[in-house]
C-alpha cells in the first residue's frame, strides 16, 4: 500500500494520460456522465480514489464544524486536511526530491487556505471575503495548473487550469448550501456530484500513471 499511495501522490502532479485533458476539458455533467472503462492499474485506481476522496472529506469535515460552530471539531478538521496534504507532498518527494515535495505542499496549503476562508467568510456573511477567497482559489489554480503542465508534457495548463477550477466550485457549491440550510437532498446531491467529480479526475490521473509508468503501478 506504501507504493500504492506514493503513485497516486504522483499522480496528483505529475502523470495524465494524452487522452486526459480532452476528457477533463468536458463539462462537469458530461465528465462525470461517461461510461466507465476497466483501468489498466485496478489497484492504483482505487488507491488513488481513497487518497483524493480523504481531501474532499476532511474539507467537508470543516464545513460541517464551522456550520454548528463547534471550534473543536473544526480545529480537528483543519489537521485532518493538513495531514492530508502533507501525505501527497512526502510521497512525491519519494520519487523526486525534498524540493518537489516542498513546492506541492506549498500549492496544497493555498488551496486548502481559500477553502478555508471561503467558508469561515460564507459563514460569517462576509461578502467581500468570499470573492477575495475565490480569486486566491483562481489564482491558486493557475500556479498548480503551472507547476502540473511543467512537469508533464501530456498535460495544457488551460485544461488543467479547467479541471482545478471545476474543483473549486464544488467547494463552493457545497460551502454555499451548507451554510444557507439548504434542503438536505440537494445538499446531498451536491455532494454527490463532488464526489463523483473528484473520481472522475483521480480516476483520469491513475490511468495516466499506468500509461507513463507502466512498470512502476504493479
Amino acid at each position: 500500500m506504501k507504493s500504492l499511495s506514493v503513485a497516486c501522490a504522483l499522480a496528483l502532479g505529475l502523470a495524465l494520460a494524452a487522452s486526459a485533458p480532452a476528457a477533463l476539458a468536458q463539462p462537469a455533467e458530461a465528465v462525470a456522465a461517461a461510461p466507465a472503462i476497466a483501468p489498466a492499474a485496478p489497484k492504483l485506481h482505487e488507491a488513488m480514489r481513497s487518497l483524493w476522496h480523504g481531501h474532499i472529506v476532511t474539507t467537508r469535515d470543516y464545513d460541517i464544524a464551522v456550520h454548528e460552530g463547534n471550534k473543536a471539531k473544526a480545529d480537528a478538521a483543519a489537521k485532518a486536511v493538513v495531514a492530508n496534504a502533507k501525505q501527497i507532498s512526502h510521497a512525491v518527494a519519494g520519487f523526486y526530491g525534498k524540493a518537489a515535495g516542498d513546492g506541492l505542499l506549498k500549492l496544497l496549503a493555498g488551496h486548502w487556505a481559500g477553502v478555508k476562508a471561503l467558508t469561515d467568510t460564507t459563514h460569517a456573511g462576509d461578502k467581500a471575503g468570499e470573492q477575495k477567497a475565490m480569486d486566491e482559489l483562481a489564482s491558486n489554480a493557475t500556479d498548480i495548473a503551472k507547476f502540473l503542465a511543467g512537469a508533464n508534457p501530456n498535460w495544457s495548463e488551460g485544461t488543467l487550469q479547467g479541471a482545478l477550477m471545476m474543483h473549486v466550485n464544488d467547494h463552493k457549491t457545497q460551502i454555499d448550501e451548507m451554510m444557507s440550510n439548504a434542503p438536505a437532498a440537494e445538499q446531498a446531491k451536491s455532494w454527490t456530484e463532488m464526489q463523483n467529480h473528484m473520481n472522475t479526475i483521480a480516476d483520469v490521473l491513475a490511468g495516466g500513471i499506468a500509461k507513463q509508468f507502466p512498470h512502476k503501478v504493479h
